[in-house]
């Protein structure tokens, strides 16, 4: 049967607005979308019909930057390299149904242990439980001792590197992800340091594009960064340092940059006192102004910013995603240009710009239907009470934050 919505605000996901439009779905897919008072020619008959006054109708969210398995606790990483893969597996279905549940329909994860992330995105499009529509990178790659290694493939080396991307292919990774500098969540190194030489990262990016894969990076020093996009990185994760020549390096090779501010807010907001190691906050409060700094200098150059939360880590839980969305204006993202990055772009990062992350006829029905108008007021995303429905693929799975299932 036919699904006609009508009568509310269409935010298409391409940064266009249809007001009093209405939405006609056919199993999984838009077949109509337009504005009163032109309708569709089905009989209303025949369809199933609902009234959307006061709400607004956008694509599900994208977040192109979580971590499925981990648990926002106080030292999340630790957490997740010390459980069994059994207790992950049952942290990692609760996270994914609460991420779907308010309203983040696709999400990029960025590293996993022990391949759980991969049995876990196969369930889920197995309709064994539910969640959103999960693109996973499988492990981590890393310099031995490198950012991540509690739960990475270790790596040194250009052929050690292309035997770990290799590994990642062969467990049916969806993409690969390196980390060419250090991080705040892991206690050795600076997130400044060089922890990946371009060799390695060539032959690594270079064997993940021969299998057609795309490549992401996590990355917060200067010199790494160069050295991943010289080498052909698809995406930057973070980019706390970027300076005039790097960022027009990004701008030249069409490279994506994924904030993920939120983490670094929740780290320095809740701090010690909450458990989290002193060395962590430190790092965070300490690269955040210039963090901050250089992804607004990269927006003001048109840089492709895109929308990713690095939700699982410490008090960053799954399933309030779209917080990001408020922190992603800080560096100078309007309402508008926030869910364009949380919908067409970040779909168009994932290479998926043909099936979701857009409100048009053929395009998958991800849609995600809320109370008011987010553009005014973007808080209404962050509220379940605030989420009148969820759709995926046609189907209703969530209201009011909570799962139909």
């Amino acid at each position: 049967m036919k699904h006609l919505m009508k009568n509310g605000r269409i935010l298409d996901g391409c940064g266009n607005t249809i007001e009093n439009g209405w939405l006609l779905i056919e199993g999984e897919r838009i077949a109509g979308v337009g504005a009163a008072p032109r309708m569709p020619g089905e009989p209303v008959s025949s369809c199933e019909v609902t009234d959307l006054a006061g709400k607004t109708v956008m694509p599900g969210l994208i977040d192109g930057h979580v971590h499925i398995c981990f648990d926002a606790s106080a030292d999340a990483g630790k957490g997740a390299a010390g459980r069994s893969d059994a207790a992950l597996a049952f942290i990692a279905a609760r996270n994914a149904a609460r991420t779907l549940a308010s309203g983040v329909t696709t999400v990029r994860d960025l590293g996993g242990k022990n391949f759980i992330n991969l049995s876990l995105r196969d369930a889920i499009h197995a309709c064994q439980i539910p969640g959103p529509r999960i693109l996973s990178a499988a492990h981590n790659i890393c310099m031995t001792g490198g950012h991540g290694w509690q739960f990475g493939r270790e790596a040194d080396g250009p052929d050690e590197v292309r035997r770990a991307v290799r590994e990642q292919m062969r467990a049916g990774a969806d993409l690969i992800k390196f980390m060419c500098t250090g991080g705040t969540l892991t206690k050795t190194g600076e997130p400044g340091q060089t922890q990946f030489t371009e060799e390695e990262l060539r032959a690594g990016i270079e064997e993940a594009h021969k299998a057609g894969l795309k490549t992401a990076t996590h990355a917060k020093g200067i010199e790494g960064t160069k050295y991943a996009v010289a080498a052909g990185i698809d995406t930057v994760e973070h980019g706390a340092m970027l300076d005039d020549e790097l960022i027009e390096w990004i701008l030249k090779r069409g490279v994506y940059v994924v904030p993920t501010l939120t983490a670094g807010a929740h780290i320095i907001e809740k701090g010690t006192a909450a458990g989290i190691p002193e060395w962590a906050v430190e790092k965070a409060r300490r690269f955040r102004p210039m963090r901050l700094e250089s992804l607004s200098k990269a927006r003001k150059a048109g840089v492709k910013i895109a929308f990713g939360t690095d939700a699982g880590t410490p008090f960053n839980p799954h399933g309030t995603n779209a917080s990001e969305l408020l922190h992603i204006q800080e560096i100078g993202l309007t309402p508008a240009e926030a869910l364009i990055a949380a919908a067409s772009r970040n779909a168009e990062m994932l290479g998926l710009q043909d099936r979701i992350g857009t409100i048009a006829p053929g395009f998958i029905a991800d849609l995600l239907i809320v109370d008011g108008d987010p553009l005014a007021d973007m808080r209404v995303l962050t509220d379940s009470e605030k989420i009148h429905a969820v759709f995926q693929g046609g189907r209703k799975v969530a209201e009011k934050g909570n799962l139909i299932w």
